[in-house]
């Protein structure tokens, strides 16, 4: 069954399950994995390849691991764009670009992304700092 959003879902016991394209298994669709499934959809049609995409990448930041929701790599297999998701309602605040930049610390990925089902930002590094830009680039095009 499809959502009509481009995502895979089916029910199982009384809940809802989306398919995962990355992780190519049936996960629990909460808010938040709706947001990150629909982001993975989106990513996939920019031409990201789902070999190079990772969900929940573990991130060691600070003596702990943290898990980033999505990582795109490029083609050299370095970090091309780092996402956060949150579930739709919660609002994405300076806390979550703070979040994103401690990740980014370790990964050093050139395209950040914040999205919460509502609202989605996207930033690229240039030479003078980070510029928002009105869409995530397409793969290839500076990942």
């Amino acid at each position: 069954m499809s959502d009509g959003g481009g995502l895979r879902t089916r029910t199982d016991g009384g809940r809802t399950l989306v398919h995962d394209p990355v992780r190519r298994r049936w996960v629990a669709l909460t808010p938040e994995e709706g947001v990150r499934q629909r982001l993975l959809v989106d990513l996939l049609g920019l031409g990201y390849p789902a070999g190079l995409l990772a969900v929940e990448r573990g991130v060691p930041y600070g003596g702990k691991t943290w898990r980033a929701d999505v990582v795109a790599y490029g083609r050299d297999q370095r970090p091309a764009l780092l996402a956060e998701c949150k579930a739709p309602g919660v609002p994405i605040t300076q806390a979550t670009f703070d979040q994103l930049a401690r990740y980014n610390a370790v990964l050093a990925a050139p395209v950040l992304v914040v999205d919460n089902g509502a609202a989605r930002y996207c930033c690229v590094a240039g030479p003078s700092g980070w510029t928002f830009v009105e869409a995530i680039p397409e793969f290839g095009a500076g990942t």
